[in-house]
C-alpha cells in the first residue's frame, strides 16, 4: 500500500510532501514527493489513562468508536472490573480487546480494593499483581492510588512495586494535592506519573521533581485548562488522557478534542502532538508506531492541523474507519457478573436522628475531589430527609455482593427536585449509589438496577428509564451507539429531573471513591480522605 500527503514529522519538527510506503503492517519506506494530496498524515494519538469500563463499552466495542477520532492506542487500567471480578476480569479485557486490531495496552491494577474501608467483589494482592506482570500482555502497575501504603511503608504495597521494577514495567501514580516531602517520598518510590493534578502550581512541582504529568479531560474530571499552560515548556514530560469517558462523549470526540483546544491556544502543534503521539509510546514501551521506517504502520489522515478532522485510521497498515464509518466488526463477547444483594424496601433508606447540624458532601463541577460542608439537618417525623430547597439531598451506598445494612449521607449540587437517579458503576467498588428526593424514590432506582444486575437509571414515580449493565455490572451487552443514545436519554431525565451538573451519573459515580478526597461515601460509611477514616453524619 501507498499513500501520500503532507507527512507530519514530530521528532524533527517539519511538515513535507511525501508517500509512505507499506507491507505486512509495517512502513518500508517514507519518501519527500511532490504531489496534490493537502491532506496531513501523523501518528496516532494515545489515552495515555483510561479505564476503559467507564465507557460502559467493552474493549471491542470501544475500539469501534475510538478509531474514528483517530485513537490508535491506549494505556488502559483495568481495575474497575478487576474490583467485581478479580484477575479474571482483567483477563476477560485483554482476550476481548485481542479481537479487534486497536491497540490496548492493559496495566496490572495494583489497588484492588482501593481501600478496606468498603466492599469489593475481589481482591488482587502482590501474588497476583507478579503473575500479571510476568504476561507480556500486561505492560505497567497501573495507578498507585494507595498513596498513604507508599509513604508508609506498606509491605504488601512495596512488594507490588517491587515486582513492577523486577519486570521494568512502569508504575503509575494517583496522588491528588501530594506536596512536599510526601511528594518527594512517593516518586523516590518509583512512580512516574500522574493525571491526578488539579492545580498548575501541583502539577509544576511533580513535573520538577520528574514525573510526568498526564493532563486529564474526562466526563466528569476536567483538568485541561489548569494545566494546559505548562505544556509548551514541559512538552517532553505530558501526556493527554480522558481516564473516564462516559459513551455520548466518547462518541463526539477523544484525545484529537484536546489537540485542537491546545493548538487553538497557540501552542506550537509540534509540542502538541508530542504529548499526544509519541510520548506515551516511549513511556510504556508501546507496540504502537509513530510514522517511522520499519514501525508499525499506525497513523490517520487528516484535514487540517486546527481542528484535527480524522478522515482515515490505519492500524497496522488496515484501514479501520474512514470518514466517520468505522471498519471495525462486531464480535460476540460474554456477560460475566457478580451481583447478589435482595431487593430493598423504603424503610431501609430511613434514618432516625436528633441531630440538629450534619456532614453533607459537596460535590463539585468538573472535579473528583469533593468537599465537606455542615449544614441544618432537615428532619420530618424524627427522620433525616432529603431537603430540595436547599439542595441537600439523601444519597445511599448499596452493598451489591451482599445483603448488608445501607450507608446513608447526604449531598449538596445534584439539584434534583423530583425523582432519583442510581449508577453500580461506583468507583471503586462498584456498589450502588444512589441520590433521590425521598425514601421511596431512592429504593425504586435502587431495586430497578438489581432487577437488571446493574446499570443506570432515572426514576420518577412511575416513570423508569435505566441503561442495563450486565457486563460485570458496568459494561453494556449492547453496541457504543446504542448504549451513548440510551445513556444520553437517562442522562437527559437526571437534568429534567432538577440536576445542573453536566455530567450527573459521572460525577456520582466518583462519591464514593474514597481515595479522592474529601468526604465521600463507602457501603460501610461516611469517610474522610483527608483523616483517612470514617467520621460521623452528626457533627457534634
Amino acid at each position: 500500500m501507498q499513500i501520500q500527503g503532507q507527512i507530519v514529522d514530530i521528532a524533527n519538527k517539519k511538515i513535507f510532501s511525501g508517500e509512505i510506503t507499506v507491507e505486512n503492517g509495517k512502513i518500508i519506506s517514507i519518501v519527500a514527493k511532490e504531489h496534490q494530496v493537502k491532506n496531513y498524515i501523523l501518528p496516532g494519538f494515545i489515552d495515555a489513562h483510561i479505564h476503559i469500563e467507564s465507557s460502559m463499552l467493552v474493549p471491542s466495542e470501544f475500539a469501534k468508536i475510538a478509531v474514528l477520532h483517530g485513537t490508535t492506542g491506549t494505556i488502559s487500567d483495568p481495575h474497575e472490573i478487576a474490583n467485581v471480578l478479580g484477575k479474571e476480569g482483567v483477563y476477560y479485557m485483554i482476550e476481548n480487546s485481542k479481537k479487534v486490531p486497536l491497540k490496548f495496552h492493559f496495566g496490572a491494577p495494583s489497588c484492588v480494593p482501593a481501600t478496606f474501608f468498603e466492599t469489593a467483589g475481589a481482591v488482587i494482592d502482590a501474588n497476583d499483581i507478579k503473575e500479571l506482570l510476568a504476561s507480556p500482555d500486561i505492560h505497567y502497575l497501573a495507578e498507585m492510588m494507595n498513596y498513604p501504603g507508599v509513604l508508609f511503608d506498606d509491605a504488601e504495597v512495596l512488594k507490588k512495586m517491587e515486582w513492577a521494577k523486577h519486570f521494568n514495567k512502569p508504575v503509575d501514580g494517583h496522588a491528588p494535592g501530594l506536596r512536599g516531602e510526601p511528594l518527594q517520598k512517593y516518586i523516590a518510590a518509583g512512580i512516574t506519573t500522574d493525571h491526578e493534578c488539579f492545580t498548575y502550581e501541583e502539577a509544576s512541582e511533580k513535573l520538577a521533581l520528574g514525573m510526568k504529568v498526564i493532563i486529564r479531560e474526562g466526563s466528569a474530571a476536567k483538568n485541561f485548562e489548569a494545566l494546559i499552560d505548562l505544556l509548551p515548556e514541559h512538552y517532553e514530560n505530558m501526556m493527554f488522557c480522558s481516564d473516564d469517558k462516559h459513551p455520548d462523549d466518547l462518541i463526539v470526540s477523544h484525545i484529537n478534542a484536546l489537540c485542537a483546544r491546545a493548538v487553538k491556544k497557540g501552542i506550537d502543534v509540534f509540542k502538541v502532538l508530542q504529548a499526544a503521539c509519541i510520548n506515551p509510546v516511549h513511556h510504556y514501551n508501546m507496540n504502537v508506531g509513530i510514522l517511522r521506517e520499519d514501525d508499525f504502520a499506525d497513523f490517520i489522515v487528516v484535514e487540517d492541523l486546527v481542528d484535527f478532522q480524522v478522515k482515515q485510521t490505519y492500524i497496522n497498515g488496515v484501514l479501520v474507519a474512514e470518514n466517520g464509518t468505522s471498519k471495525i466488526q462486531d464480535i460476540h463477547f460474554e456477560t460475566p457478573n457478580n451481583f447478589s444483594t435482595s431487593f430493598k424496601k423504603p424503610e431501609d433508606f430511613e434514618m432516625k436522628s436528633s441531630a440538629k447540624t450534619i456532614r453533607v458532601i459537596e460535590a463539585l463541577e468538573g472535579q473528583l475531589i469533593t468537599n465537606e460542608l455542615h449544614h441544618n439537618a432537615f428532619l420530618k417525623e424524627g427522620k433525616l430527609v432529603s431537603d430540595t430547597e436547599n439542595d441537600i439531598l439523601k444519597m445511599a451506598v448499596v452493598n451489591r455482593y451482599e445483603n448488608a445494612p445501607i450507608a446513608v449521607a447526604f449531598i449538596k449540587n445534584f439539584g434534583l427536585k423530583e425523582g432519583a437517579i442510581a449508577s453500580s458503576v461506583a468507583h471503586d467498588c462498584h456498589n450502588i449509589v444512589v441520590v433521590g428526593t425521598s425514601d421511596e424514590e431512592i429504593c425504586s432506582a435502587v431495586n430497578l438496577l438489581i432487577e437488571n444486575k446493574g446499570g443506570v437509571c432515572a426514576v420518577n414515580g412511575a416513570e423508569k428509564k435505566v441503561l442495563s449493565l450486565p457486563v460485570a455490572g458496568i459494561m453494556s451487552a449492547k453496541d457504543g451507539w446504542e448504549t451513548g443514545k440510551l445513556y444520553q436519554e437517562i442522562d437527559a431525565k437526571a437534568k429534567a429531573y432538577g440536576s445542573t451538573l453536566h455530567a450527573p451519573f459521572m460525577t456520582l459515580s466518583f462519591m464514593a471513591l474514597l481515595v479522592i478526597p474529601d468526604l465521600k461515601l463507602s457501603d460501610k460509611g461516611l469517610f474522610s480522605g483527608n483523616s483517612f477514616s470514617f467520621v460521623d453524619l452528626q457533627v457534634e
